[in-house]
This record gives C-alpha cells, structure tokens and sequence, in this order.
C-alpha cells in the first residue's frame, strides 16, 4: 500500500488509524468509467483485509461491466455530518477479478479471509451467503488519500 499524500498531511490519516476506519466503515462509493466515457458511481459494501480492499458486486450491474471493460476505479469510503467531524479515503488502482463469476462458493484459498470478513461485518455470520448473482473484485490500491478533519480542532 503506498500512500503519498503531499497536500492535508496535518489532516492525513497514520497507518493504523486507515487500518480502523476501512476495517470499520461498510460502505463505499465506486467510481468507474462508462462506455461512453461519463463517470458512474455507485454504493456498494467492502471488506478491507490490511492490504486491499474487496467488493463483491452483482455481477449483471453497470459497475461489473464497466470495470470489466475498463478496470481502473476510484473508491470513496467517508463519514461524518458536521464540517470539523468529516472523515474519509480515497483508494484508486486498478481492479483484479477473484473466484469464478458469479461465485457459488467454489473452495478458493485466496477468499476465504475477505467472505469471513465480509460475512461478520454485513451479515453477522461465519461463512460467506452465496446467491449466485454477486462475485468478488479486489482492489490494492495504487494511490491512497485520507482526511480527518477532527485532527484540526475547534474551528
């Protein structure tokens, strides 16, 4: 994971404090680039394992063709109402496809630590549902930024 972030760095995010809010967030906003070239964005859940982040998205959305005719992505994960409480990540990179499409839970090593992630998290379960629609992209992300407005203080 590379972060480089020259500009905010009184507002950047450390290392373990990132590690929190991706591990505890559980929603974020996908990025991609359409066919025509316009952006689209849309909400999706995550699991963050320390080192990449993993969506696991419905396999005939927009999204899933979009990323698989161009896999380049930004994604925003964010928080907080008032301007002193705002929070929040960008990760962009480029998206791998992990596991067979869509994912009926074919044994597959590398998905066993994001589906437990992912199924506690959103489900409050041990093992990963699998309906036969989803399937997982995994994003290491290339470009890392963070804020937290809170580290300013009292405006």
């Amino acid at each position: 994971m590379t972060v480089t972030q020259r500009r905010g760095r009184k507002i950047m995010m450390t290392p373990g404090e990132l590690d929190e809010f991706l591990t505890s967030q559980r929603t974020c906003r996908v990025a991609t680039v359409s066919a025509n070239g316009f952006p689209h964005v849309s909400a999706l859940w995550f699991a963050w394992d320390g080192n990449s982040l993993w969506l696991y998205s419905v396999v005939r959305s927009k999204r899933w063709t979009d990323l698989r005719r161009d896999p380049r992505v930004a994604i925003v994960i964010d928080t907080g109402e008032e301007y002193e409480q705002l929070r929040g990540v960008e990760l962009s990179g480029t998206v791998e496809f992990v596991g067979e499409a869509p994912r009926v839970g074919e044994l597959r090593a590398e998905l066993d630590v994001p589906e437990t992630l992912f199924a506690r998290k959103n489900f409050g379960l041990d093992e990963m549902p699998h309906d036969g629609r989803h399937a997982w992209m995994r994003l290491t992300p290339e470009k890392i930024v963070s804020w937290d407005f809170r580290k300013l203080g009292s405006l």
